[in-house]
């Protein structure tokens, strides 16, 4: 069997990536070591700038009917309330509008659920998870890569995606070594639960007690009639006195008990568990020739600030673009190095945004929405402004509405967009689709070919020199 691209683990990241490549028409192909998908909530919240990423690829619908808000914090010490909690800051003035529809706070679906949403869309686009699949090894020549499983006769392909996770087995082939740290030397357990004896208004937390077991926080899992609980432990001199990290109904039911006003019976039932140590790690290269690695096998975040999973689903939105240029759209293969250019440096950003979170040193708020991130230094970006307005290019490119036109409509679909705002130049001559807008406050005036990832590649005064930028990067069109 031969493809165009296969990737390497179905979770968020790799679903997406495939999203993207089936709507661009190229042969991709998702294996999976597992039988089928992960069935638990580890990643559940989704920032705006990702609900941005789905609206794109055409599942921000079924993605918000899934989900809902993020509840108020609930204190509660010896069986009683004692103090509300936001766990985000409020948005700054100009967040959460036109500019930004989704928001200025993350929307919460449990990753199942997300996931299973990014394969019923996958599945209406044509494309294939295997299922039963894991990989053992791989050789790459100047060609393509030749990957071996487990089971089964190996499959040949042009490029290869690893988003197969932390521990992931390519990366690990590939002799890519990660540099990082543990932000946390304490255990942490977390499990989907059904439980009674706690409202679903409130994200409930139980601070840390004074023998030194740590905290718990019981989360009502928007769209579900499930709970996510989260149990830290102490380890070494400071370890809980009477209770290990059982994974069971039993132990569960026992840390629940220990660590909150409720009875062990309350906790009727376990439907996922699991335990990790919060670490920080980055990838010492996002590239070895053919093979690509994106999401937690490139970058391991704590769970504290919802970075990982929402980082992982823009390496693919950034990937995706390039490797359809490339292969169906003519573009030189050079493009593909810019993908580890771009994306290493947001993602190490991050990985430092996610280790404060965790410290306590940075609050949920405008450093977790993603909306800010971007592209500036990248080569792919043209700033030809001697003054550059509100906007720049590499920025993300807003929403907005004008002439009855919405910007994300337009923008929405594997192309660029040339966008004009203030006094109309002549339209150059672009294969692509051209919107007018008489004004806009966050674009100011002037000239932007957007991106088909909704990042500005090229602004400009007046349109001069965006001809000369779409011939250089051959990619537009």
């Amino acid at each position: 069997m031969k493809v165009d691209v296969l990737i390497v683990g179905a979770g968020p990241t790799g679903l997406a990536l495939a999203v993207d490549l089936a709507r661009r028409g190229v042969d991709a192909v998702v294996v999976e070591r597992a039988e089928g998908l992960f069935p638990g909530s580890r990643g559940k919240g989704i920032q705006p700038r990702t609900m941005e990423v789905f609206d794109d690829l055409g599942v921000v619908d079924a993605i918000r009917e899934a989900g809902g808000p993020y509840p108020v914090g609930m204190i509660w010490r010896d069986g009683e309330r004692v103090a509300e909690h936001r766990m985000f800051d409020p948005a700054e003035e100009g967040e959460g509008g036109e500019e930004s529809p989704y928001g200025a706070e993350p929307w919460m679906v449990p990753q199942w659920r997300m996931q299973e949403i990014l394969f019923a869309r996958l599945t209406e686009l044509g494309g294939r998870v295997v299922f039963g699949r894991e990989v053992v090894g791989l050789r790459q020549d100047e060609d393509g890569v030749t990957v071996a499983f487990a089971a089964g006769a190996p499959l040949r392909a042009r490029y290869v995606v690893a988003a197969d996770g932390g521990r992931s087995t390519v990366r690990r082939a590939l002799g890519i070594g990660m540099t990082g740290e543990t932000v946390d030397p304490n255990p942490v357990l977390v499990a989907d639960v059904r439980i009674t004896g706690l409202d679903r208004d409130n994200w409930h937390v139980f601070p840390p007690r004074a023998d030194g077991a740590g905290f718990l926080a019981i989360c009502p899992l928007a769209g579900t009639e499930d709970f996510q609980l989260v149990a830290q432990f102490a380890e070494g001199k400071h370890r809980d006195r009477d209770l290990d990290l059982d994974l069971s109904l039993d132990g569960i039911r026992k840390v629940a008990a220990a660590r909150s006003h409720l009875a062990p019976e309350d906790v009727t039932e376990v439907r996922w568990s699991s335990e990790f140590r919060p670490r920080a790690a980055l990838a010492d290269s996002f590239r070895r020739g053919r093979v690509f690695l994106a999401g937690d096998a490139a970058h391991v975040h704590s769970p504290a600030g919802g970075q990982g999973l929402n980082t992982s689903v823009q390496d693919a939105y950034n990937l995706g673009w390039k490797l359809g240029a490339v292969l169906r759209g003519g573009a030189p293969e050079g493009l593909l190095a810019t993908y580890e250019e771009e994306r290493r440096p947001v993602a190490a950003r991050m990985l430092g945004v996610s280790t404060g979170v965790h410290r306590g040193e940075i609050r949920r708020g405008e450093a977790t929405r993603q909306l800010s991130l971007g592209y500036r230094d990248s080569s792919l970006t043209a700033e030809t402004r001697p003054t550059p307005g509100p906007l720049h290019a590499g920025d993300r490119a807003p929403d907005g509405t004008g002439n009855g036109v919405r910007l994300f409509d337009t923008f929405r679909g594997p192309h660029w967009t040339l966008l004009t705002v203030g006094p109309t130049p002549t339209p150059p001559p672009l294969p692509v689709p051209t919107v007018h807008l008489p004004s806009h406050k966050a674009y100011g005036t002037g000239v932007f070919l957007v991106r088909p990832d909704g990042y500005v590649g090229w602004a400009g005064d007046t349109a001069e020199g965006v001809v000369e930028y779409a011939a250089g990067t051959d990619t537009v069109g």
